[in-house]
């Protein structure tokens, strides 16, 4: 099936380049520019691994969300929490109803493409704090992704089962070149290792016994996982 793939530049939408690559075939990649603080370190890398397989890369902007939404993601908002990436305080950083915008426009793009499907990365460990990555809303997402084009469009969603450790270990089996994503929600020179998606990203490592290859400006502890009391 030809499809689309939603790609960051992140290591689990880059992780879910590759599976495309090998489960599929690619259409395109597309990226979405919304004026988060890390755009500007991310796409690059989306680009890039497009790139190295010859894949079409699109960069979609969406300057509304950047003028109108309330986030701390925003180059508009607040400075990014730090802390454990389940911990309530990481709420600041959704961006309202992102999931849906981008695969709504994404899903008007393969079908205009000729592809039956598109795909998504969204994984178990976002379902604390993201509600448009919980599994309930991603099948209504999809049913209506389907019932709304001639072409019944597929959301295909390869990690929602896993983790970030799992999906860290099948991008290592895939081979991909994890120095070569970014996660950092700053956005600066170099990963801070302390906001939410720092810490996650050195837990997944951790978790599938993979070296990390990041550079992160802090490498103290990590944060202990919330707990539900």
């Amino acid at each position: 099936m030809n499809v689309v793939v939603l790609c960051s530049g992140g290591m689990d939408s880059v992780t879910a380049l590759y599976w495309a690559r090998r489960e599929h075939r690619i259409a395109a990649a597309i990226s979405f520019d919304y004026g988060a603080k890390h755009n500007h370190r991310e796409i690059p890398f989306a680009a890039e691994h497009a790139a190295r397989m010859g894949a079409r890369h699109e960069v979609i902007a969406l300057d509304f969300v950047a003028r109108s939404f309330a986030s701390d993601l925003l180059q508009r908002g607040g400075e990014i929490p730090e802390g454990h990436y389940e911990a309530e305080n990481m709420k600041r950083t959704v961006v309202p109803f992102r999931n849906a915008i981008m695969l709504s426009i994404a899903c008007g793009w393969a079908e205009s493409a000729g592809a039956g499907g598109v795909v998504l990365a969204a994984h178990g460990g976002d379902h604390a704090i993201y509600p448009d990555c919980r599994d309930a809303f991603l099948r209504a997402m999809g049913e209506a992704m389907r019932l709304g084009t001639y072409a019944r469009v597929e959301l295909l969603r390869p990690f929602i089962a896993m983790n970030k450790g799992g999906i860290a270990a099948e991008g290592a089996r895939l081979g991909v070149d994890f120095a070569r994503t970014w996660s950092c929600y700053k956005g600066g020179a170099v990963h801070c290792g302390k906001c939410g998606t720092c810490v996650e990203r050195r837990e997944a490592f951790a978790q599938a016994g993979i070296a990390d290859p990041t550079n992160y400006e802090s490498q103290e502890p990590l944060p202990p996982k919330p707990t539900n009391d």
